[in-house]
C-alpha cells in the first residue's frame, strides 16, 4: 500500500464525510465543510496521478480504485447537489451517463488488451466538473452567473470528451477474440 493509494484510499474514506455535511443541517458551516472536504479530496486526485508517476509507483489497485473513486466523489457531489436543487438533474444525467459509457467502454478494450488513457478533454472536463461543483457548494449570489456558465462549459465539455474517446477508440468494439 503505496502512499498514491493510501491518497485513493483516503479520498474514497472522504466521501461520506461530504456527503453528511452537505445533506445534513450540523452546524451553520456545513456547506463550507463540505466545500473543504470536497478540495482536500480533490486535491488527493491531483496529488496521486502525479506521485505515481513521478516515483514509478503505479499499481494495479491504484489503476483500479484512482478513477473509481474519482467517479463516487463526483457522482456523490452531483446527487447532493440535485437533493438541494443547487443543480439541473439533466446535467446530472448526462455526466453520470457518459461516466458510465467510458467506464464500459474501457472494460471492452481491457478486455482486448488495450488500456485506454485519459485524453486532454477528459482532464478538461474533470477540472471544469469539479470547479462547477465548488461553485455550487458556495452557492455565492453574486458569482451565479459564472457558476452557470461553468456548468455550461463542463456539460460540453462532458460530451465532447464522450465524442472523442468513443471516435479514437472505435476500433475498441470490434470484435478480437
Amino acid at each position: 500500500m503505496n502512499l498514491p493509494n493510501k491518497l485513493t484510499l483516503f479520498r474514497v474514506i472522504l466521501i461520506p464525510f461530504f456527503v453528511v455535511f452537505m445533506l445534513v443541517d450540523i452546524t451553520d458551516f456545513d456547506k463550507w465543510i463540505s466545500l473543504a472536504i470536497f478540495i482536500i479530496a480533490s486535491l488527493t486526485d491531483l496529488l496521486d496521478g502525479k506521485i505515481a508517476r513521478k516515483y514509478n509507483l503505479v499499481t494495479n489497485f491504484g489503476k483500479f480504485m484512482d478513477p473509481l473513486a474519482d467517479k463516487l466523489l463526483v457522482c456523490s457531489a452531483l446527487v447532493c447537489l440535485v437533493a438541494l436543487a443547487k443543480i439541473p438533474a439533466w446535467v446530472v444525467i448526462v455526466i453520470i451517463s457518459r461516466e458510465f459509457i467510458i467506464s464500459g467502454f474501457r472494460l471492452i478494450a481491457s478486455d482486448n488488451g488495450v488500456v485506454i488513457a485519459a485524453s486532454y478533454f477528459g482532464k478538461f472536463k474533470t477540472t471544469f466538473q469539479m470547479v462547477m461543483i465548488c461553485l455550487m457548494i458556495a452557492d455565492i449570489e453574486t458569482i451565479s452567473i459564472l457558476t452557470e456558465v461553468v456548468m455550461w462549459i463542463a456539460v460540453i465539455l462532458t460530451v465532447i470528451s464522450l465524442i472523442d474517446y468513443l471516435v479514437k477508440n472505435k476500433d475498441v468494439m470490434k470484435e478480437t477474440k
